[in-house]
């Protein structure tokens, strides 16, 4: 896959309305994206909220201003997805980590993975 076609993702750090992190996957031409309060796991033991919010335009993804930072960004590849499951790595600035977005309902966990890259 040439690094042009590569999909992008960015995490943006929001300081408003309260501190929370958006987690943002450009998917059929515009960035599916989810508010995650507290940001990425850090462990396979805890999960992490995360509640669907609109979609955003593809131009957000370099998007910053005074209460909005891109805390990571880069590219993302799917590996498997069902109707309830999306597992997914993200490729960012300091490597790459495997997720798994449980749809559970009504809102979504992120969950990172133990077996990683």
């Amino acid at each position: 896959m040439s690094e042009e076609s590569r999909p992008v993702f960015v995490l943006h750090e929001h300081d408003k309305p309260q501190h929370h992190y958006d987690l943002r996957l450009e998917e059929d031409g515009v960035l599916r994206s989810w508010a995650v309060p507290k940001g990425l796991p850090t462990d396979a033991r805890h999960d992490r909220l995360a509640v669907p919010v609109d979609d955003h335009e593809l131009d957000h993804a370099t998007y910053e201003d005074d209460d909005k930072r891109i805390a990571d960004t880069g590219w993302w590849e799917l590996e498997d997805r069902d109707d309830r499951r999306t597992v997914l790595v993200l490729h960012g600035r300091e490597g790459s980590r495997r997720y798994a977005l449980v749809d559970t309902g009504r809102d979504a966990l992120l969950h990172l993975v133990k077996r990683q890259p």
